[in-house]
């Protein structure tokens, strides 16, 4: 797949939805060792306020644009800070009606810049950027053309990501009250955005 259309990414937004919502319980049930137990909640909401925004989209900036706005007004927390952070720092990196594998790297590397600035947490420290991060900088290595290829090389980079956080001990956010007891559960976040990320390459 050497270009990614508008209809692709609402097909790739539609898929992480229903991904994201078939695992709902099991995001809320992780959030509740260390943290309040809404994560899933919070993430479907959020995520529907985007898919939403997005139907009537017709070019990546605007449609991006909306999409993080709509976030923030639908929901507030952490879960839509970022996500809504995400998808307007991919507004200023994507634009046009159809990105090729260059343009879908920009677009993606510019979320998680926009990202990087709502938020001081780094890899290791058991959050939803143990996640993020892999995924946009295997994307951003990965030499190949092909869209799907790269979708899945930042799918892979989460999955390990999120992995990882297993053995970590939290930082941020309520979970780090827990100390060493947040050692031996996933974080709720890197796994929803691991998700997201494994939908986005499975769509395609």
């Amino acid at each position: 797949m050497e270009q990614l259309s508008i209809t692709d990414f609402k097909r790739l937004l539609d898929h992480a939805l229903t991904q994201i919502k078939v695992r709902e319980n099991e995001f809320s049930q992780l959030d509740a060792v260390i943290g309040d137990g809404d994560h899933g909640t919070a993430i479907v909401t959020a995520f529907s306020a985007a898919v939403k925004s997005a139907e009537k989209g017709t070019e990546f900036k605007a449609m991006l644009n909306d999409m993080g706005f709509a976030i923030m007004l639908e929901t507030s927390g952490s879960t839509s800070t970022l996500l809504g952070a995400f998808f307007l720092g991919m507004s200023d990196g994507a634009s046009g009606t159809e990105l090729d594998a260059s343009g879908v790297k920009a677009m993606f590397a510019s979320g998680l810049a926009n990202v990087q600035k709502q938020t001081q947490a780094k890899p290791g420290d058991k959050t939803m950027m143990d996640a993020l991060v892999p995924a946009v900088e295997a994307m951003q290595a990965d030499q190949s053309q092909n869209i799907k290829e790269l979708m899945q090389a930042g799918a892979d980079a989460a999955k390990k990501g999120a992995e990882a956080t297993v053995a970590m001990k939290a930082n941020f956010g309520r979970a780090r009250n827990y100390g060493e007891r947040s050692i031996g559960y996933a974080d709720s976040g890197a796994t929803s955005w691991s998700c997201m990320f494994a939908a986005f390459a499975d769509a395609l």
